[in-house]
């Protein structure tokens, strides 16, 4: 019963940051679904890339992006071909001013984020999935995350019985507020 809270949610303005930054009265509306647009339209066009999160902040008519990822050198393309072609799409799509700023994830299999998303990649290419998470909580250990929990369900390994099976190492304190989860 405790655990059905979003993590994030609840540490927002605490200790944890929007992922939209800008504020308006009448438009409301209009740029959440851009800003929901634009989020869907990344992360479709940047698939194997590796993005961690992606944040938005507003002005006028600009509108920044930050895109934290794993692999920078892929998102950015060949001497940067590939931000530029992803600001003109945008720009086009949106019809604002688009500046795209990239970030490197210095500790990708710390984070929560990319390694769901290596854990999902894994399962899809049917890898044995006691492997896989065992795999993913000694990683993220040895990159020097404080605590880890994974958990599959579902027919995992094909049984026709759905099941859930995870596995927890160091701590990970859901109702510590200041705790980054």
């Amino acid at each position: 019963m405790g655990q059905k809270t979003n993590p994030i949610g609840l540490r927002l303005g605490i200790i944890k940051n929007w992922d939209s930054r800008w504020f308006a009265k009448k438009d409301y509306k209009k740029f959440l679904e851009e800003d929901l647009f634009i989020k869907r339209y990344l992360k479709r066009r940047l698939t194997n890339s590796g993005i961690s999160s992606l944040t938005i902040e507003r002005a006028t008519d600009k509108v920044d992006i930050t895109i934290e990822t794993s692999k920078p050198g892929v998102v950015i393309g060949k001497s940067g071909a590939q931000v530029n072609q992803l600001r003109d799409e945008l720009k086009h799509l949106t019809g604002k001013e688009v500046y795209i700023e990239i970030k490197a994830v210095e500790n990708p299999e710390a984070n929560a984020h990319l390694v769901a998303e290596q854990i999902a990649r894994q399962l899809e290419q049917r890898v044995g999935f006691r492997r896989v998470l065992k795999r993913a909580v000694s990683q993220a250990m040895r990159a020097g995350a404080g605590g880890v929990r994974v958990l599959a369900s579902g027919r995992i390994g094909g049984s026709e019985m759905a099941r859930k099976e995870g596995y927890r190492e160091g701590r990970v304190p859901l109702h510590t507020l200041r705790a980054d989860i």
